[in-house]
């Protein structure tokens, strides 16, 4: 039988009392913070809706929360934000505090996912640059806003847009898919009403760019050559406000 060189039985004898050590040690972890109820919760994503008026259904489940004190007993306590992120996103970090009728609590933190829930417009088939916006050939589809921030949310439903792209079926539409559709044409004679309180005066003028509804325009008087900037309001048709 082979023996093993005195200094490996010396190492692993060290090796095993080292483990029984670590093993009789107490583990180092420290508790972990209770996490907020729902109704607290509630209190607080109202809270952050009420800073931000988002446009849109908004969710936070907690990933961390620091300090959160315990209420006394048969006590009820009003949420407090005393410190909101800069601009709402799928990631925050927020201060709080609750207000009880007894002695103050101390402030906590809570780090935050926050969702954005609204109904935006899917491609239903493959469409093609210059076709009009028709929600026939679209559907809706659920949409977390903070992560598709450029979505085209479904109250968008009218035709004054026309496709600046093509798009492939099933894709969420953004803004950038979309272009008004021009109502004023560079070049084209358009009817300029100019309006101050009660007085009305229509002239007609030379729209020196292109323009869709609501769009300001650049047009020029044909007599005087002046240049003004109006509010595109129909088919050739462009309002001034003095």
């Amino acid at each position: 039988m082979i023996q093993s060189p005195t200094w490996l039985r010396a190492l692993a004898f060290l090796l095993t009392a080292t483990a029984a050590c670590w093993a009789a040690q107490p583990a180092d972890v420290a508790p972990a913070a209770a996490a907020p109820g729902e109704a607290l919760m509630s209190d607080l994503t109202r809270a952050i809706a009420d800073h931000f008026h988002p446009a849109g259904e908004l969710q936070l489940d907690t990933v961390r929360v620091w300090g959160l004190p315990a209420l006394p007993a048969d006590s009820t306590a009003h949420l407090v934000v005393t410190e909101f992120p800069s601009v709402l996103s799928s990631s925050m970090f927020i201060r709080c505090r609750l207000e009880t009728a007894g002695a103050p609590l101390p402030s906590w933190s809570i780090s935050v996912r926050a969702q954005l829930w609204i109904d935006a417009w899917v491609s239903r088939e493959p469409l093609d640059v210059g076709q009009s916006f028709d929600p026939a050939r679209l559907q809706l589809q659920r949409c977390d806003l903070l992560h598709d921030r450029d979505a085209l949310p479904a109250k968008v439903n009218d035709r004054d847009y026309l496709l600046a792209r093509a798009v492939p079926a099933g894709r969420i539409l953004v803004w950038h898919d979309l272009v008004r559709r021009p109502l004023v044409r560079k070049g084209d004679t358009v009817e300029v009403t100019a309006v101050e309180g009660s007085l009305t005066v229509t002239i007609k003028a030379l729209a020196t760019q292109n323009g869709g509804r609501g769009d300001l325009v650049l047009v020029r008087n044909p007599d005087s050559k002046k240049e003004f900037t109006g509010v595109v309001v129909d088919d050739n048709r462009v309002q001034v406000r003095f």
